[in-house]
């Protein structure tokens, strides 16, 4: 895979098996929905929005339907910022009304939840969605909230002391691909930043 990382215990999906889920995922969401009409995708910064627009790509091939696109920023909605996050800058983009609409919400790798809870608060400071729905490619288990994926790509079982990470040739350039990796001590497991390459 072209990873020569020394922490990379095992993929558990290639590049191939990432598209797969998201077309399956996609037809999920237009039969649970019976169609596109109301639905619009909202991704999570910084690798849930890059899913998102795959996503939003795969339903128009299917459907035929343009869904609206959204990208957004939790990081001032998360419970551990002032501890553990040093906020980079991002910003949320949804140039739409999320009012009456189906929302469905995207990221990478659904974990102990709170990701999810903080993107919950900042989707409701922006409008009040008929329904939230959760698109996730990776459920990795460990949830410490109450939060369940509606569209799962694949669970992944995994302990406390790995990390699970995405990687997507267009922004980390090697090919894209779910690892498992070990966590380095005093790192936490979360995502991988956006241009970190495999293997430094």
């Amino acid at each position: 895979m072209g990873n020569n990382s020394p922490n990379v215990k095992s993929v558990c999906m290639d590049a191939q098996d990432i598209d797969r889920a998201i077309t399956r995922i996609a037809h999920q969401i237009l039969e649970a929905n019976k169609g596109a009409d109301n639905i619009v995708i909202v991704g999570i910064i910084t690798r849930g929005d890059l899913l998102a627009k795959k996503l939003k790509e795969r339903i128009k091939e299917i459907e035929g339907v343009d869904v609206p696109l959204g990208a957004l920023d939790i990081s001032f909605y998360r419970d551990d910022f002032m501890t553990h996050f040093a906020p980079e800058v991002h910003s949320t983009d949804i140039p739409f009304s999320i009012d009456g609409k189906i929302v469905v919400l995207v990221d990478d790798i659904l974990y102990t939840g709170r990701t999810i809870r903080a993107a919950l608060d900042a989707l409701m400071d922006i409008g009040r969605p008929a329904k939230v729905e959760l698109a996730v490619l990776v459920d990795r288990g460990h949830r410490e909230l109450p939060i369940r994926a509606d569209f799962v790509g694949k669970n992944v079982p995994s302990s406390s002391d790995e990390s699970v990470r995405l990687f997507l040739e267009e922004v980390d350039g090697v090919p894209s691909a779910v690892d498992i990796l070990e966590v380095e001590t005093g790192q936490r497991a979360g995502a991988a930043p956006l241009q970190l390459k495999k293997g430094e």
